[in-house]
């Protein structure tokens, strides 16, 4: 059975330890279940795959009519989180979050919380989304702001072209800031 917990830094983002079941012919393990976030309704869903080559950085995104849930399916990632819900008691805190190898979790991140990562490696991740993707739907907040305050522990990652032009947080306008 999996472990889940609430992030101790940014509420609403929930934590799910993933437990293997492994023999000498491989193993097998849980990765997600919609039960884990019954805070939600998963009717709506779409799955994704995002394959990075290390030193990567994908991010800071965030959404409106989205939640995501992350699991790293090969090679590590720091995810980095930063809550931008102005009702949220944890609002303004940022955090980051080892995945993948020794650290088998998946991150399920509410809709308000910007978020990406970081490869460490080159890496594959899955990511479950309870809304069909759109463009639309999707903002984004410069990776290296200062204000924010996400410790990536990189210098000079590979960013595309689209997350390098990412607005600071003082420079988005308030419309375009979760409520």
């Amino acid at each position: 059975m999996s472990h889940i917990q609430e992030s101790s830094l940014i509420k609403d983002v929930q934590i799910v330890t993933l437990k293997p079941f492994a023999d000498e012919r491989g193993r097998f393990m849980e990765t997600f279940r919609k039960e884990w976030f019954p805070q939600r309704s998963w009717d709506i869903i779409q799955t994704n795959r995002s394959d990075s080559k290390a030193g990567v950085l994908r991010g800071l995104h965030y959404h409106f009519q989205q939640v995501d849930y992350w699991y790293v399916i090969a090679g590590k990632i720091r995810a980095g989180l930063y809550d931008l819900r102005p009702s949220s008691p944890t609002h303004g805190t940022a955090q980051t979050i080892e995945m993948g190898e020794e650290n088998q979790v998946g991150v399920f991140i509410p809709v308000g919380v910007a978020h990406g990562f970081v490869a460490l490696t080159d890496v594959t991740l899955i990511y479950v989304v309870d809304n069909y993707y759109s463009g639309a739907d999707e903002f984004g907040v410069a990776w290296n702001d200062p204000a924010l305050g996400v410790a990536w522990g990189v210098e000079a990652p590979l960013v595309s072209d689209r997350d390098a032009a990412n607005p600071k947080l003082k420079d988005i306008s308030p419309d375009k800031l979760p409520r």
